[in-house]
C-alpha cells in the first residue's frame, strides 16, 4: 500500500498540481524558470509531506530497531516485487514528463526521473530498515531499479514507451468459511483474515489485496513492428502476472489472539497466474487537447479492463470476461 500512495503523489504532481494559464499542459520549448521553480516547489512540498505523513501514520506505530536488512524474496509469490517495478516505473516516467514540461532537455529529464524515483523508493526502504517488523530489502531495491530502468532505457533509446508497466485490480469477496486454530480451541473465518490483511473498504482493498491485483507488461505492437504496419497505434497486447490464495507472506499460516491458524493447502493452494489480454495505450489516442494528452498519459498507469486468458501453475486455462 505504501508504494501505491507514493504513486498517487506522483500522479498529483504530474497532472493536478498547480494549474496556471491556458497553456499549462503544453511542454515548454526552452527551459522555463517559472515552471522549474513551480515543479520543484510542488514536488518538495508533496514529497516532504508524504515522508512525514507516512512515518507518523505508519512506521511510528511499530517498534524500531537499529538499521538492519530483511530477506523477503519470494514473499507473496513475488507480487510485491511486481508492485515495486510498477511503482518505480511510473514514478520515473511521470517525473520525466514533468521535467520535460519545464523545458528541460531529454537527457536531463531522464536523469531527473531516475533520481526522483530512486529517492522516493529509497526513502520507504530506509524506513523499513529501521522497523522491527520489516527491514531494508535488497530484493525490493532491485525491483525498484528494474522498474526505473525499464522507463529510462526505453525513453533514451526509443524516445517513447513501447512497453508500459500497468496494474489492474478487481476487489474480491471472501467467504466466511471457518478456520480452526491449531489447538482446536478457537475459530476465525477467511473473510476476517482477508480484512485484517487487506482492509475492508473498496479503496484499501484495491491498493493492498495481492489476490485481486494483476501487473502487466503492455506491448505497443504498432511501435514495436516496422514502420508502415496497419496495426492500430492505440491497441496493445498485454502479458500479466497475478497470484491466488495468498493469506500470508510466505505461507497461509498466522497468529491471532495467541492462537495459530493454518489453511489447508489442498483447499487453498497458493499459485501463480499468467495472462494475455488486449489493452489500450491511452497516450496514442488522438486529441488536440493538451489536458487530455496529459490525462491519457496518466491513465496508462492502469490496464483497460478487457477479456483475458489465464494460464496458472495449477495446470488450468481460464477465460475472464474482464481482467
Amino acid at each position: 500500500m505504501k508504494r501505491k500512495v507514493i504513486l498517487c503523489c506522483f500522479f498529483y504532481i504530474y497532472l493536478i498540481a498547480p494549474q496556471s494559464g491556458q497553456s499549462f499542459f503544453v511542454p515548454a520549448d526552452t527551459l522555463n524558470k517559472t515552471r522549474v521553480y513551480t515543479a520543484l516547489g510542488v514536488t518538495g512540498v508533496v514529497s516532504t509531506s508524504f515522508a512525514i505523513g507516512l512515518y507518523n501514520t505508519w512506521y511510528s506505530k511499530f517498534e524500531t530497531q537499529p538499521f538492519h536488512f530483511f530477506n523477503d524474496f519470494g514473499e507473496w509469490r513475488h507480487m510485491d516485487k511486481a508492485g515495486h517495478i510498477h511503482t518505480a516505473y511510473f514514478q520515473g516516467y511521470l517525473t520525466y514528463k514533468s521535467a520535460r514540461w519545464t523545458g528541460l532537455n531529454k537527457k536531463s529529464s531522464i536523469w531527473t526521473g531516475i533520481v526522483c524515483s530512486t529517492i522516493f523508493q529509497g526513502t520507504v526502504e530506509v524506513f523499513d530498515g529501521y522497523s522491527a517488523k520489516w527491514g531494508f530489502s535488497l530484493s525490493d531495491m532491485t525491483a525498484n531499479m528494474a522498474g526505473t530502468s525499464i522507463f529510462a532505457l526505453q525513453q533514451y533509446y526509443w524516445n517513447e514507451q513501447k512497453i508500459i508497466i500497468k496494474v489492474s485490480s478487481f476487489p474480491k469477496t471472501y467467504s466466511n468459511v471457518s478456520v480452526i486454530s491449531s489447538d482446536g480451541l478457537a475459530t476465525t473465518d477467511l473473510n476476517t483474515r482477508a480484512n485484517d490483511l487487506f482492509g475492508s473498504g473498496f479503496f484499501e482493498k484495491y491498493l493492498k489485496d495481492y489476490n485481486a491485483q494483476t501487473y502487466w507488461a503492455s506491448f505497443n505492437i504498432h511501435a514495436l513492428l516496422n514502420t508502415g504496419n496497419k496495426w492500430p497505434k492505440w491497441l496493445n497486447l498485454a502479458i500479466g502476472y497475478g497470484a491466488e490464495n495468498l493469506f500470508g507472506g510466505f505461507e497461509n499460516s498466522w497468529s491471532k489472539d495467541n492462537k495459530m491458524y493454518t489453511l489447508n493447502t489442498n483447499d487453498f493452494p497458493r499459485h501463480s497466474q499468467f495472462y494475455i489480454s488486449p489493452d489500450i495505450d491511452f497516450s496514442k489516442i488522438k486529441t488536440k487537447s493538451p489536458f487530455l494528452k496529459s490525462l491519457f498519459t496518466g491513465l496508462n498507469v492502469f490496464k483497460m479492463p478487457s477479456p483475458a486468458i489465464e494460464f496458472n501453475t495449477q495446470g488450468q486455462v481460464v477465460f475472464h470476461l474482464f481482467k
